[in-house]
């Protein structure tokens, strides 16, 4: 009897309505309201929480060294991995695989309250749940004593798990149309650890998760020097043989594993060798074989009970499935100019210092205030860059193979030298006409003053917008007594009819991407931020006079001065292991 499931999406035998309506229709009914919150159980199972940390008991785990900051390799300064060719290219070994993990999945610290402890981690999660997981396949590379195959990332031991062993050959002809050095790395999400708590609108917050994890594992990879590009031109067939997660032996009874997506790394290169692509996608074929070796480890169960399952996950699920695999190619890029220079810090911390310190406010001060230059500055590290080539776009978003769809609404509490008020932020200059069109046409767009010319901000509204920020974000002060607070918009239902219902997830993705870069640039400037995912959606929209569905808001985000719960203790990250 085979041990793998039929791969193919449920939703390619269905009868009903067509996937973009299936996935539109998910999302109204996934809608908070002033009167109503999407449906979820209204409580929480505390007997019952997923158990955050995933293991495949009988596959053997290969420790990661542990390694402190003033050890090689040696973290570079923030501003510096967003400088093209600043950072020193670390070869691939067992240290330098630890600090990619250790910036981009890793633990970055326990809390402690009472007799409860929990972890953080570098990627920031919705509720602190951590749906995702991370997977690798590695080739055979010199100087890295490791086995080829897929490993799984374990967290808490912060060590890789030996999922199976790929032929050496097989693996070189996969990744031999990428640069040399290249690896493969590998995203999946456990739905059931967000709708424990949120219920139908999970899926939303998983795909949040999942462009976190994109943006905190890019990032990491640019601590060392790695390019990295999304493979999303791989169907989800493929995805799901490379991670494993259609073997239903490995996850008899317990929750399974939606896989998500896969990228490529590799040292990053001085020169382009004349004419050479790099593809966005795998040879299907390849992989099919790959999928047939032996494997080891049989996944544990997170939770005792579930409670109500909600159908409307698999069926938003279901129908994003991807099913089409494309052949999209992208040049390898030639060097570029310094251009991030200019947008330095005063002083410039270590990269790795501003991953690890990282957190989610849980209030702020009502006081603090930033400067325009730090606003603008954070404004144009969101910024893609989209009218250059992908991988000559500035980092992470060279990671990033689709054009911008997200643009920011920006509540202006407590910038100086900008008057309170609304706020947009174009993030793509070529839709500006269709941004414009799809609001209130009574706005007025004026670039504030001292706005660099590069940055297509405008503003739309004077007044105190704090009330109305606090108000549309489930009422959470957090929207108000920051310095600022924004609403992502999405383009959508265009998007979506162009593209297929396999582009809901990445509008998600992108929206928890920009969030990543958001935290960071927080840090970077003294101060914290903090995702919002609980807002009421129509509300936004009819703030800004967005008709019907050309735009929705997907994640909202807030930046200004913490205020620290002293109740607490924070433990170091890895604690509780005692090895070198």
């Amino acid at each position: 009897m085979s041990t793998e499931k039929p791969i193919v999406s449920p939703a390619a035998d269905s009868v009903s309505a067509d996937p973009v309506d299936q996935v539109i229709r998910y999302h109204l009914q996934t809608k908070h309201y002033f009167n109503r919150y999407a449906r979820s159980m209204g409580f929480l199972d505390w007997a019952n929480q997923p158990d955050p940390f995933r293991r495949f008991a009988g596959a053997e785990l290969i420790p990661l060294p542990l390694l402190k900051p003033d050890e090689e390799p040696i973290s570079p300064g923030y501003d510096a991995i967003y400088r093209p060719g600043a950072v020193p290219v670390q070869p691939v070994t067992l240290r330098s695989l630890s600090r990619f993990f250790e910036c981009a999945l890793a633990l970055s610290a326990w809390k402690k309250g009472g007799e409860t402890e929990w972890a953080l981690r570098s990627n920031p999660s919705s509720g602190n749940l951590h749906p995702t997981e991370g997977y690798i396949v590695l080739p055979q590379i010199d100087g890295l004593a490791m086995q080829p195959g897929l490993y799984h990332y374990a967290p808490r031991e912060h060590g890789l798990e030996w999922r199976a062993a790929f032929p050496a050959e097989l693996i070189a002809r996969l990744l031999a149309p990428f640069p040399p050095g290249a690896f493969l790395f590998g995203l999946s999400s456990v739905h059931w650890r967000e709708a424990w708590k949120y219920g139908e609108r999970a899926f939303r917050y998983c795909n949040h998760d999942v462009g976190h994890a994109l943006g905190s594992a890019r990032i990491a990879a640019a601590t060392l020097g790695w390019s990295m590009a999304l493979l999303d031109g791989v169907d989800q067939n493929t995805v799901a043989m490379v991670l494993g997660t259609h073997r239903v032996d490995d996850f008899a009874g317990v929750e399974p594993e939606h896989p998500d997506c896969l990228c490529v790394l590799w040292p990053r290169e001085v020169v382009r060798p004349e004419g050479e692509e790099i593809p966005l996608f795998l040879d299907a074929a390849l992989v099919k074989d790959l999928s047939t070796v032996s494997w080891q480890g049989k996944a544990n169960r997170l939770s005792g009970e579930h409670g109500v399952h909600w159908d409307a996950i698999d069926q938003v699920a279901d129908a994003s499935w991807k099913l089409s695999q494309e052949q999209p190619v992208l040049s390898r890029p030639l060097p570029t100019a310094n251009e991030a220079i200019g947008m330095t810090h005063e002083v410039e911390p270590p990269a790795g210092q501003i991953i690890r310190q990282r957190r989610s406010a849980v209030s702020f001060d009502g006081r603090t205030a930033i400067s325009a230059a730090t606003f603008f500055r954070i404004l144009q590290r969101v910024m893609p860059r989209a009218e250059r080539p992908q991988l000559e776009r500035p980092m992470p978003w060279d990671l990033w193979p689709h054009a911008p769809a997200i643009h920011l609404m920006i509540f202006v509490h407590r910038v100086e030298g900008l008057t309170p008020g609304l706020y947009v932020l174009v993030r793509d200059q070529t839709k500006l006409s269709l941004v414009q069109q799809s609001l209130n046409p009574e706005l007025v767009w004026t670039p504030p003053p001292g706005c660099p010319e590069d940055l297509p901000l405008y503003w739309l509204l004077e007044g105190d917008a704090k009330r109305a920020a606090a108000q549309v974000s489930c009422h959470q002060e957090i929207a108000a007594d920051s310095a600022f607070s924004l609403g992502m918009l999405a383009e959508f239902e265009g998007r979506l009819r162009q593209a297929g219902a396999w582009f809901y997830p990445r509008l998600f993705w992108e929206a928890g991407l920009l969030g990543q870069v958001l935290y960071l640039e927080a840090e970077a400037a003294g101060v914290r931020g903090t995702g919002i995912g609980c807002f009421f959606d129509d509300p936004v929209h009819e703030m800004l006079g967005v008709q019907g569905l050309s735009f929705q808001s997907l994640y909202h985000f807030t930046i200004g001065g913490p205020v620290e719960d002293r109740r607490m203790m924070t433990l170091p990250p890895y604690h509780h292991l005692q090895r070198q």
